[in-house]
């Protein structure tokens, strides 16, 4: 079953995301597909676990999106960076940046990512998770690193695809494209339910 064949033929694919990495990372699976941004505040209970709180969030995302045409299959996302039970979201300028890149460093910390595939009739979300471990990381290259990279945009203040990614990354377990912001594997297998 080659899956984005057969989704390419039966839906209209849209991507509720205005993120680049998600963008080419679903090209990359081989489907065609349209963005429509979903502008939904990301809202949670912290109280909840990490695996609660980014299924909600990718299901706020897609609700956020209302109208579906009757062959339209929408995939929306949200990442979070976890380390010791705290959730490190997406850095409001340089100092909160430079603080959260220093707890990751020489640190081991998760990346959930909940995913929500929705359709006029049906609604599933699931989520991956990933461990990250980070060498240390000096205070000259978490300088650096913000300085060329601007990482604003980025739950947990990094990008694992950047040069932070290249030079300080020790371990990985679980989906490297989940940490990018996609985990392609699991939306892969979640698409077989609109089949």
């Amino acid at each position: 079953m080659i899956i984005n064949q057969i989704i390419n033929k039966h839906y209209h694919l849209v991507l509720g995301s205005a993120s680049p990495r998600r963008k080419e990372m679903l090209s990359q699976m081989g489907f065609e597909f349209e963005i429509r941004i979903s502008n939904a505040e990301e809202i949670y209970n912290p109280e909840n676990s990490p695996e609660e709180i980014v299924k909600q969030l990718s299901l706020q995302k897609s609700k956020d999106i209302s109208l579906l045409s009757q062959n339209e299959l929408l995939i929306t996302a949200d990442t979070i960076v976890v380390l010791n039970q705290e959730i490190l979201g997406k850095p409001k300028d340089y100092t909160e940046a430079f603080q959260m890149i220093q707890k990751l460093s020489d640190n081991e910390h998760q990346v959930f990512t909940g995913v929500c595939l929705r359709t006029e009739q049906k609604i599933i979300t699931d989520f991956a998770v990933t461990s990250v471990l980070f060498k240390p990381i000096a205070v000259d290259e978490i300088d650096y690193y913000i300085m060329n990279y601007q990482p604003y945009d980025k739950a947990g203040a990094y990008g694992i695809q950047e040069w932070l990614g290249f030079h300080k990354i020790q371990e990985i377990k679980g989906s490297y494209f989940n940490v990018v912001g996609l985990p392609c594997t699991l939306i892969s297998e979640m698409m077989k339910s609109f089949i």
